[in-house]
Parts: C-alpha cells; sequence; structure tokens
C-alpha cells in the first residue's frame, strides 16, 4: 500500500486535497472523490468524522457535525471506499482521531482500511510517543501511518522524520486547519531538517487556498494538502459539490505539477 503513495510523487510534485466524508451525505462525498480523482489529485485526503476534531478550524468542525447529523458511521464509510476503488485508483488515506480508531477496535480498523484499499492512516493528535500504539498493526497490515511535524516539533523533526512512513505532512502554521491569507512559518528550514534527515516526501498543508500559495508552498516541499478550501466549497454547493471541487483541485493541481 506504501507503494502506491510513494508513487503520488514520482516524477511530479503531489497535490492532496482533503474532504470530510458524509458531508452533506456519503453519495455526494462519492461523485466529490471520483471528481478529484479525474482532476489531478495525486493523493486523495478522506477525513472521518469525529465529534472533537481538535486539529481542526471552524470550516472542518463544522462538516463533521453535518456528516454526523446525516447519519455518517465508520463502517458506512468503508462501504463508500469499497466503491470508490472499483475504479479510482490514487492512492487514499484517512484522516481521524485515536478515539475513531479505538472505539472501533484498533486492529479490527487498520485490518478493515487493508481490506478496503487504504494506503495509510493519519492521527494529527497521536504523538510521537504514542505511536506505538498503532505502528505495530499497521505495519503488521501494510498502512502507512502518516506522522505530522509543525512549527513546535523544533528538536523532534529528525526523529519523527527518520520514523516517518508515506509521506510526512509538515504543518505550515501553529493552530487549527483554515485558509489564511499568508504563511509565515520558515518552511525552507523546517524542510530542511527533514531532508538532513530522511529522503521521505514532504506535503505541506493547514493554510493553503490558492494556486500561488500552493505553487509556493511546493517549491520548498513534495507537495501541498489543501482541506478548508475544499469543505468550504461542500458547505456552499451541498449535493452538487462535485463539479465546482473538481474544477478547483483541477487549478490547484496544475499550478502544482507545473513546477
Amino acid at each position: 500500500m506504501t507503494e502506491r503513495i510513494r508513487s503520488a510523487f514520482q516524477g511530479k510534485k503531489a497535490f492532496i486535497p482533503f474532504i470530510t466524508c458524509g458531508d452533506p451525505d456519503l453519495e455526494t462525498t462519492a461523485a466529490i472523490v471520483r471528481s478529484m480523482a479525474q482532476n489531478g489529485a495525486d493523493l486523495i485526503e478522506l477525513g472521518i468524522p469525529f465529534s472533537d476534531p481538535t486539529a481542526e478550524g471552524p470550516v472542518i468542525q463544522q462538516a463533521n457535525l453535518r456528516a454526523l447529523s446525516a447519519g455518517t458511521t465508520t463502517d458506512k464509510i468503508f462501504d463508500l471506499v469499497r466503491d470508490l476503488r472499483k475504479d479510482v485508483t490514487v492512492p487514499m488515506v484517512f484522516m481521524t482521531y485515536a478515539n475513531v480508531v479505538f472505539s472501533y477496535g484498533a486492529e479490527r480498523f487498520i485490518s478493515a482500511c487493508a481490506e478496503i484499499g487504504m494506503d495509510g492512516i493519519i492521527l494529527p493528535d497521536v504523538p510521537l510517543e504514542e505511536k506505538e500504539e498503532f505502528a505495530p498493526l499497521c505495519r503488521k497490515y501494510g498502512i502507512a501511518m502518516i506522522s505530522l511535524i509543525a512549527p513546535t516539533s523544533a528538536g523532534r523533526v529528525a526523529t519523527i522524520a527518520r520514523q516517518a512512513e508515506g509521506f510526512l505532512y509538515v504543518v505550515s502554521s501553529l493552530g487549527v486547519t483554515g485558509v489564511r491569507s499568508s504563511i509565515s512559518t520558515d518552511i525552507p528550514s523546517l524542510i530542511a531538517q527533514v531532508r538532513a534527515a530522511s529522503s521521505i516526501p514532504c506535503a505541506i498543508g493547514f493554510g493553503i487556498s490558492t494556486p500561488e500559495q500552493a505553487s509556493a508552498m511546493a517549491r520548498y516541499a513534495d507537495g501541498a494538502i489543501v482541506g478548508s478550501a475544499i469543505v468550504r466549497l461542500a458547505a456552499q454547493y451541498g449535493r452538487d459539490a462535485a463539479g465546482p471541487i473538481g474544477e478547483y483541485v483541477s487549478q490547484m493541481a496544475r499550478a502544482v505539477h507545473e513546477l
């Protein structure tokens, strides 16, 4: 599975969009994911909704609440992925929280990820020191446990990078997810620390919303991740969101792929 993630970064910069599953419903999510894949997404992050998404800003928090209110469950999302994998070949990773995995049963959850064709998981509330709760199971089933580094990671960057699998999620800014007018973190310095420790691909997320920002970040790293700007389109267009999101992904992917 991790081979498919590696292929997303081969020979080009990667554009990685995120969507919250079940917002406004799972049928719309399926249409959005297919539209993303057809419009240049290199890897897709699927958010499993959680009632207390601590890393998320208001846009994605509201999407989580809408999805849960619509009756979205982990099992229904697994069924969604089974259907998507009939024709969607781009790598896909789940982004969710430790409690979702624990409550489902860690081995049951991670083995199901492998069975339905997922490639990795991102758990933003699991720090390096607690990674071993999940990492052995991920290795057992061939699922990449994707690590994050942030501007506050400081002396831990090299250690995190050396242990990272799939790709490294570089958090561009302090705080939660959300569209930002500018990104002031010293990204080149952060990436340089990773490069000194590991050859793992780095993708930058948090705050990217325009083709110019995506291009600027991807110059330093191996890819750009966009969530809130896409989730905002899902909120704006509802069940008709697949078309507008596809157009947006096409613009963003083009900006990243031109580098």
